[in-house]
């Protein structure tokens, strides 16, 4: 597990346009800790690599938002209102692994169905400092085994 300090909204998402640059389609994002947290700033430096930084919006209430351009498509979904992993299958949610990034907010839901490869990354709002955070990143499989996460 590798643990990452922001110390500011700035940073969180200049780590994650840095992160970005190895995330190709069928890559799978997990986004965990409470409101507040940054993941949604997070999103919006990976959107920012792929210049759709002007698409963001949270995707609370319709559960997927689609951003696209001519390279690539990104999910980002909001699991937080879904009751149960069955309510994602019944949306057809397991189609989207295969077509482009997908990025899950609240992802713990369903991570017996996810691929075998993926990050989670949980975000916590630093004691010393409201404005920090602390990104726990863990990876499952092998496909993200040669990125070396605290140097990015």
């Amino acid at each position: 597990m590798y643990k990452i300090v922001c110390n500011s909204e700035f940073q969180t998402k200049e780590y994650a346009k840095r992160l970005a640059q190895f995330l190709k389609v069928g890559d799978v994002l997990v986004l965990s800790g409470e409101l507040g947290a940054g993941k949604t700033k997070f999103v919006e430096g990976i959107l920012n690599y792929f210049d759709l930084q002007n698409e963001i919006s949270s995707p609370t209430f319709t559960i997927v938002n689609e951003y696209k351009n001519d390279k690539i498509n990104i999910y980002h979904f909001d699991l937080y209102r879904l009751g149960d992993i069955y309510e994602f299958e019944n949306i057809g949610g397991e189609e989207y692994f295969s077509k482009g990034i997908c990025i899950f907010e609240w992802g713990e839901l369903i991570e017996d169905i996810l691929p075998n490869d993926y990050i989670k990354i949980s975000f916590e709002k630093s004691d010393e400092n409201p404005e920090y955070r602390i990104l726990n990143i863990e990876t499952f499989g092998e496909r993200f085994n040669n990125i070396k996460f605290d140097e990015l």
